[in-house]
């Protein structure tokens, strides 16, 4: 990130307060469904519809100043995504004091009969509009971590989600893995994105989300310092192994509990399947008598 582009001592209290804010609110939260306008029907898609892996449609750059860390060299989408360090995920959560945190929170704690979803690694314009789709046909919100370097090519899809009111977080700008990284590059990894976001949306993320879990002291320090809680996950979908549709609708379905988050991803591999199992998941769920909520800003 340019030096020019690092948010400047007033944003950086502002942001400070926010992170306590968010502190306050946790456990707190928003209406648990919307109610969908009359008449309105899901985005016609699906696979024949798709691009193929791989041939996704991407928008030109953003005009304005580049955004992004090393900006002027853009991080081209990488094909992967390491698996997720979910046999080391941090211990149960200790309410540190604010801002700094020193564990995520693991779930959301006196929210009666709900749950929490949350989508990884995106905006992809393969996958992500179905599963916008499929929240809007049950009026519910979920929360998006999303990746700069995807959702600068995809910044539509960012105002989609903000337009439909869920909540958009910060996963990192190129998803490395941030205990490996010098505090420097954390905080452009990570004030980059949440730039980004700022830019398009009008406010930054309250949120972020570690890359394959993995914390560490410093991304905890910067990410309070961008105004920002952790919020790690109770249930791994693990449909990043991509296990099949019934696997990842059973991993959810039996996982299920008041206060759970939930783990998915709409991008960083093939998503067909997480996208097939939250059309099936998610009724079920609200059948189950669960309510599907985020944080209130």
């Amino acid at each position: 990130m340019k030096k020019d582009e690092k948010p400047s001592g007033r944003r950086t209290i502002l942001r400070i307060a926010a992170a306590l804010g968010a502190t306050a609110t946790v456990g707190v939260l928003s209406s648990d469904r919307l109610t969908a306008p009359p008449g309105t029907a899901p985005e016609a898609s699906g696979p024949a519809g798709r691009p193929a892996p791989g041939n996704s449609p991407v928008a030109g750059p953003p005009a304005g100043p580049a955004v992004g860390p090393q900006a002027g060299a853009r991080l081209n989408p990488s094909s992967y995504r390491l698996q997720p360090m979910t046999a080391h995920a941090p211990p149960a959560f200790r309410r540190a004091l604010p801002p700094v945190r020193q564990r995520p929170f693991l779930k959301m704690s006196g929210v009666g009969r709900s749950m929490v979803l949350t989508f990884d690694d995106g905006p992809d314009p393969r996958y992500t509009p179905e599963i916008l789709a499929t929240l809007r046909r049950y009026g519910c919100r979920a929360m998006f971590f999303v990746c700069g370097e995807m959702a600068v090519e995809n910044q539509d899809l960012l105002r989609e989600m903000a337009a439909d009111g869920h909540v958009v977080g910060n996963h990192s700008w190129s998803h490395p893995l941030m205990p490996k990284l010098r505090p420097s590059r954390i905080r452009d990894e990570l004030g980059s994105t949440s730039d980004l976001v700022e830019k398009v949306l009008g406010s930054a993320p309250l949120w972020y989300r570690a890359p394959f879990g993995a914390w560490n002291r410093h991304s905890f320090e910067i990410g309070a310092e961008l105004g920002m809680e952790p919020l790690a996950w109770t249930v791994d979908t693990l449909d990043w192994k991509e296990p099949g549709t019934g696997s990842i609708v059973r991993g959810v379905l039996d996982g299920a509990a008041p206060g759970v988050v939930v783990l998915s991803h709409d991008a960083g591999g093939d998503r067909s399947q997480s996208v097939a199992a939250l059309k099936r998941y998610l009724p079920e769920l609200l059948d189950a008598g669960y309510s599907i909520t985020v944080p209130r800003r």
